[in-house]
């Protein structure tokens, strides 16, 4: 008998209170894959909730595409995913050759340049945090540093950085049960045609047409001029493939940074004494930074669609069938990472968490800049001596993205 999901899976009020460890403990517990039943018009899916069962799926791009389909866990039309595509809705070669394009902006060698430019936007946030006293952990510091990273990185004014951060929250929205006002921001597109059917796809889309044609008219130092002349089999990038990648790339380079560095605050006040260790060993810092990734798994999944007959786990899969890979559930594999749920800064890197993928061609590009990020911030917390108290999340409601909206902080 096909094992089934424990809770609505489809349902983004099963994550409002944060990961239903739970849950997925007793989906990996299953033999086999779990089967999730179809749910209003969006079909059912198999999920992967176990270590190395996500790492097969991730590493095989022939067998499980990003291209057919979606990596979202909702159904769109066909006619909507060219509209909707970006770099990660595509399989290699395509998905290879449009990487090459930024790679070599976020080589681990390279981003240690902006570890000066990363540690001067942390101080300034934490300025303000004691400047006042505390507030919203996540409007003080989660949201402000990684857009102002990023867009930095890709030449975005420092005056837009505040609109990009609503745009980015809205996009979050749509991966939420909430209705979206079909028509913000100007809107004149079918939100099935739009990214997470949220009009803030069109706003960042406009945005981004517009920055790219200042910069072929004045090229900057900066990834948008360089998307912007760079080319294709012979081929620049069209307005629309364009404003894709930017959005991509502002997402991509945002969100995940973002809701580590919020779920960090609620690290500190739980496990302090990990922390403590490191103050006084800072070569500890990369352990404790990925340890906060891990445990955040800001990323709930990505799906796959299976493109031809296949076995994984002992269950069959058919050509058409949708695969989720649940990161949040195979970052707390107890085959792989022994007491999961405790925060520890000595695990050993063999297995690597997959809060950036499982591996393979889709692997985050971002990775070494969010674990710079990440550890410029935590290592400025510990040279202030920074004690918070800190109160409870409220939790996006969403079951793509293991986002906080509300934290608040008082510093002590």
């Amino acid at each position: 008998m096909t094992p089934t999901a424990p809770i609505n899976l489809h349902d983004p009020q099963s994550f409002g209170s944060g990961i239903p460890h739970e849950a997925f403990a007793e989906m990996r517990a299953n033999p086999g894959l779990t089967w999730t039943p179809p749910s209003d018009d969006t079909k059912g899916f198999w999920s992967v909730t176990r270590h190395d069962d996500l790492v097969t799926v991730s590493r095989d791009t022939t067998t499980y595409s990003s291209g057919v389909g979606h990596i979202q866990i909702y159904d769109i039309d066909e006619d909507a995913l060219e509209a909707r595509a970006s770099m990660i809705d595509m399989d290699p070669p395509i998905h290879t050759r449009l990487r090459r394009l930024v790679s070599s902006a976020f080589t681990p060698r390279h981003v240690q340049n902006y570890k000066t430019s990363i540690r001067h936007r942390v101080q300034t946030r934490l300025d303000a945090v004691e400047a006042a006293g505390g507030g919203n952990w996540v409007d003080l510091v989660a949201k402000p540093i990684p857009i102002g990273v990023i867009c930095d990185l890709m030449g975005v004014p420092p005056e837009d950085h505040d609109y990009l951060i609503g745009l980015t929250d809205h996009l979050v929205a749509g991966t939420g049960s909430e209705t979206l006002e079909p028509t913000a921001y100007g809107n004149t597109t079918p939100l099935r045609l739009l990214p997470f059917n949220s009009p803030a796809a069109f706003a960042m889309s406009n945005y981004a047409a517009e920055l790219g044609e200042r910069r072929r008219v004045d090229p900057q130092d900066d990834l948008i001029s360089k998307l912007i002349a760079a080319e294709i089999d012979g081929e620049r990038l069209s307005t629309d493939e364009f404003a894709n990648f930017f959005r991509l790339m502002i997402f991509a380079g945002n969100e995940t940074t973002r809701s580590s560095m919020a779920h960090l605050a609620l690290h500190l006040r739980q496990f302090p004494e990990m922390f403590e260790a490191v103050r006084a060993d800072r070569s500890l810092l990369g352990a404790v930074a990925d340890e906060v990734i891990r445990y955040a798994s800001s990323i709930l999944y990505f799906r796959r669609t299976v493109t031809v007959p296949t076995t994984l786990a002992g269950t069959d899969l058919a050509v058409g069938d949708k695969v989720v890979m649940w990161y949040c559930s195979a970052n707390f594999d107890e085959s792989e990472f022994p007491n999961p749920y405790e925060f520890r800064i000595d695990r050993p890197p063999v297995p690597p968490h997959v809060a950036f993928g499982g591996g393979g061609a889709h692997f985050c590009l971002g990775a070494s800049l969010a674990r710079l990020e990440i550890s410029e911030l935590i290592d400025e917390i510990l040279d202030r001596e920074l004690a918070l108290e800190v109160g409870e999340p409220t939790y996006t409601e969403s079951n793509f993205v293991n986002g906080i909206e509300q934290l608040e902080v008082t510093v002590l």
